[in-house]
């Protein structure tokens, strides 16, 4: 029984010790299968990194320290394995790649490749490439060549196209170094950087429409009720703030705050799932409203611009007023002093049409000061009735050299034709003209001129100087530079206006405007400013009738419109000025030469933007204001000199 028992309790551990062997066989064998589940992917992981290669395409191969220290290390232990079968399969798909893609690839690149191939032939493959910074890639994973070198000399040359991560162009302060991974953007963008106007402005706009096209989707969620209310006072706020705002300048301190607090909110409601068609009909709705607010912004615009420049400024009107009240205080026993010289036809008469007092003033000024004698000049101010006793005062108060000023209300003339309508004073036409080339038609090339015509008011001139022989006519926006002298020795022929042509326009090129019989097609238009009248030969030819019979045949109001009717009434009757003696165009066209202006006899402000108004052309106001009489304390006391 011991024996027995003696054997069987010896049996026990015979069996017992090759189970714990195979038990620990089985955990060493799940522990590797672990490993190994883990190295697998890995493994994938940084062979990924490393750069594997897709049809039609090159990946930039770039590794931190610390993967490319692990990846080194399972390179060499793969290497090992097939050495010379690994290099030539690379070499092989290395020479497929290059010719593949040479097009993209400068050829610099392509060189140093080629001379990197036969080194590591010649030296030894792995070890070579190891000096020269190369690495082989794992088992059955091709590598890319290396992206080229940043070059600023060739910025299109060094392009690769990119597919994963791409990167923004990048320069130092100097801007001496410059990535090319968008081509050549980088170095343009470099040259033309330019520092954007307002830019909190323009942000705070764009946050704004955003979250005004997420909000209404927001505001439906009744998960979202904190979102919505804090969206909502973003809003607000934002709305407040651009309100009282137009610049940067104007913003208040701490309009970062704000603007983050947007952005957030913004943020959050895009990432909250909503129905993107209620966000594209809000965003659709939107835009409709600002293009609509744009238009009416623009209408505004051109209706308070227009009534900007046909209104006279609250100094002037200053001036008039104190003028007027001046001219009741005072005597004027020295009004007839020059009464003789009015209707003197031996000398030189200048008539000037004007509601504008320091523009007459002006044009007499600066027409005096460059006179060889000015004892010979005599000028007439036809003005209205509300600025008739301010002209008067001013001119009195004022002297100019020696020439004789008279003023006249054109509203008072006892007229014989024009007894039984009362006269009113209309001064010269301006309009601007859009036409289409004349000299090539058929190419539809839209052209646009600035003219100015003789209004109804011109037309009374033969009856209003019924005395005199011969006149020179000037606009109210002119800046005489040079001695007018010359212009009396004129001889004109048989014509009857003196100006300078634009034979640039020819009339047919303004059939649309003026019809189509009556006037030969090949007639070139002409401009006031600058205009020597013969009165004799005025009478002769009844001008003033024709204009009549025009103006009836067009169904044209006198004064509305007259610029037509004066068209035609002059057509073949215009002696050509030469052009050198006005330049026009002071008064819309910002492109004008500086010398040309300081060299130019006469200087025609005509256009909308006048030189006595804020909305003048700056560059071209001085050689107007020079002609001010500064001295004169009316023009401080309104402020006109600002």
């Amino acid at each position: 029984m011991k024996s027995g028992g003696g054997g069987l309790g010896a049996a026990v551990p015979s069996y017992g010790v090759p189970a714990k062997r195979r038990w620990r066989g089985f955990v060493i064998a799940v522990l590797g299968l672990v490993i190994l589940s883990m190295l697998v992917p890995l493994v994938f992981l940084l062979g990924l990194h490393n750069g594997f290669h897709s049809s039609g395409y090159i990946y930039e191969q770039r590794s931190s320290p610390t993967n490319q220290k692990s990846l080194e290390t399972f390179e060499r232990h793969d290497v090992a394995k097939d050495e010379n079968q690994s290099e030539g399969r690379q070499s092989k798909h290395v020479q497929e790649l290059i010719t593949k893609f040479q097009p993209t690839l400068p050829k610099d690149v392509l060189k140093n490749y080629s001379r990197g191939d036969k080194d590591r032939t010649v030296n030894g493959g792995a070890n070579n490439d190891k000096q020269r910074g190369f690495t082989a890639p794992p088992k059955g994973v091709q590598q890319s060549p290396p992206p080229p070198p940043p070059t600023s000399n060739n910025p299109r040359g060094g392009h690769v196209e990119q597919v994963s991560h791409p990167k923004t162009s990048s320069a130092d302060e100097n801007g001496k170094s410059c990535e090319l991974t968008f081509g050549s953007y980088c170095l343009w963008q470099q040259e033309h950087r330019e520092d954007m106007k307002d830019a909190m402005i323009k942000k705070l706009k764009d946050q704004l429409f955003v979250a005004r096209a997420y909000y209404p989707s927001i505001a439906k969620l009744p998960a979202q009720d904190k979102l919505s209310r804090q969206l909502k006072q973003s809003i607000q706020e934002l709305e407040h703030i651009l309100s009282e705002s137009t610049t940067d300048a104007d913003l208040p301190p701490l309009v970062e705050n704000n603007s983050q607090k947007m952005e957030v909110a913004t943020a959050r409601a895009k990432s909250v799932p909503v129905d993107c068609n209620n966000v594209d009909k809000k965003l659709r709705q939107i835009f409709d409203l600002t293009e609509d607010e744009a238009d009416f912004h623009m209408k505004q615009s051109a209706f308070l611009y227009k009534l900007n420049v046909q209104t006279m400024p609250k100094s002037h009107h200053c001036l008039s007023l104190k003028l007027t009240v001046e001219y009741f205080k005072s005597s004027h026993d020295e009004e007839k002093a020059d009464a003789e010289k009015f209707f003197d036809s031996s000398l030189h008469h200048y008539v000037i049409f004007s509601n504008n007092v320091l523009a007459a003033s002006v044009v007499i000024n600066s027409t005096v000061t460059h006179a060889k004698e000015s004892q010979n000049q005599v000028f007439h101010v036809l003005t209205d009735g509300e600025n008739y006793y301010a002209m008067k005062l001013w001119f009195l108060r004022n002297n100019y050299k020696e020439a004789a000023v008279e003023v006249l209300n054109i509203e008072h003339l006892e007229l014989d034709n024009q007894k039984e309508n009362p006269l009113q004073l209309s001064l010269p036409e301006e309009f601007r003209v859009s036409f289409t080339s004349y000299d090539n038609p058929s190419m539809g090339q839209i052209r646009t001129k600035y003219i100015s015509i003789f209004s109804h008011s011109h037309y009374l001139l033969p009856d209003i100087f019924s005395k005199l022989k011969k006149v020179v006519v000037l606009d109210d926006d002119v800046v005489i530079q040079k001695d007018l002298s010359a212009l009396w020795n004129l001889d004109m022929g048989d014509k009857v206006n003196g100006a300078v042509q634009f034979c640039s326009i020819k009339l047919g090129q303004l059939k649309s405007y003026l019809g189509e019989k009556g006037f030969s097609h090949n007639s070139c238009a002409w401009m006031s400013g600058l205009n020597i009248i013969d009165l004799v030969r005025w009478r002769e030819l009844g001008l003033t009738q024709t204009y009549r019979r025009l103006i009836k045949e067009m169904n044209i109001q006198e004064g509305s419109g007259a610029w037509r009717a004066s068209l035609l009434a002059f057509e073949n009757k215009i002696y050509p000025l030469d052009k050198s003696w006005v330049l026009s165009g002071l008064g819309h066209d910002y492109t004008i030469d500086t010398h040309a202006i300081k060299t130019s006899p006469v200087l025609h402000y005509n256009g909308k933007m006048k030189p006595w108004l804020d909305l003048g052309i700056p560059n071209y106001k001085s050689s107007w204001k020079k002609f001010l009489n500064k001295e004169d304390q009316l023009l401080s006391e309104c402020n006109v000199n600002s």
